[in-house]
């Protein structure tokens, strides 16, 4: 009998300790949200305040405009809640595409904080290297045929027409782009590596008494068309080996009066020339 009744005592007291101990879990539980809600809402809170958000945005160098840019990247909020000039969430990504989206001739953005309220935006532009235009080159064909620049990475970002920047090259580019670029903006030049070379040789031609006025590349072929008239043939990407035949028939020809009809340089250790009747 007392056996039974002291068994019974200790399962409910058992049971008694395990709701009060589930009630202070709850208690906890309940605590831990209000303290997490109260937490969240003072941070929320404080992102929206003047003192860290973005009021000023700067330009260090190039146009002005490009703030106006970033001002509407960090327009609006992040799910309704934190806003997206908060210093803390700048919408880096964001504004870069926002500006180089309209200003391609722009090759790379820094983006930095000052202090808690500013923001500086520095560009770096795009060196204009040459002038294509066009994918075949025929007589006179510049003067009718739009012109882009292109980038030392062969990226044409602009039209000539747009812009009074003047490219480091003054002789014209003709080169059939890949057969995936539908449109010649934003496009990149196939072969893009090779081009400073044959662009090093091109300038040198003028050391032999013509400048260049353009190169028309075809396939692994090489057209250097100079002022004087003269055509010089080479295979792109053997500029050096095209140089120095040159070189050493030197005394055989004229580049500078319009007697030499054409050079052709394509063929190792020869140099065939035609004169003009």
């Amino acid at each position: 009998m007392w056996g039974r009744r002291s068994s019974a005592l200790q399962t409910h007291s058992a049971s008694r300790l395990r709701d009060r101990r589930r009630r202070s879990r709850r208690r906890f539980l309940v605590l831990l949200c209000v303290l997490a809600s109260i937490l969240f809402g003072t941070a929320i809170y404080g992102l929206w305040q003047p003192a860290v958000r973005i009021s000023l945005v700067t330009v260090a160098s190039g146009n002005p405009a490009l703030a106006d840019y970033a001002r509407q990247a960090m327009q609006g909020s992040y799910f309704g809640i934190v806003p997206r000039d908060s210093t803390f969430f700048v919408p880096m990504h964001r504004i870069r595409v926002a500006i180089l989206a309209v200003h391609p001739d722009i090759a790379a953005l820094s983006i930095s904080r000052q202090g808690t309220t500013g923001l500086s935006i520095r560009p770096s532009m795009r060196t204009a290297v040459g002038r294509w235009c066009g994918s075949a080159y025929s007589a006179g064909s510049e003067s009718t045929t739009d012109c882009y620049l292109f980038d030392p990475n062969g990226f044409v970002y602009t039209d000539a027409s747009s812009t009074a920047t003047m490219p480091i090259n003054t002789f014209t580019l003709y080169r059939p782009l890949a057969d995936d670029a539908s449109l010649p903006l934003h496009a990149t030049l196939p072969d893009a590596a090779l081009l400073p070379d044959a662009f090093a040789f091109t300038r040198q031609l003028a050391g032999f008494g013509s400048p260049a006025d353009a190169v028309v590349i075809r396939g692994d072929e090489v057209d250097i068309l100079l002022a004087s008239g003269t055509r010089v043939t080479y295979v792109l990407g053997h500029e050096q080996d095209a140089y120095s035949a040159l070189l050493s028939a030197r005394a055989s020809f004229n580049l500078a009066n319009g007697s030499v009809d054409y050079i052709d340089l394509r063929f190792p250790g020869k140099v065939y020339i035609k004169k003009k009747e």
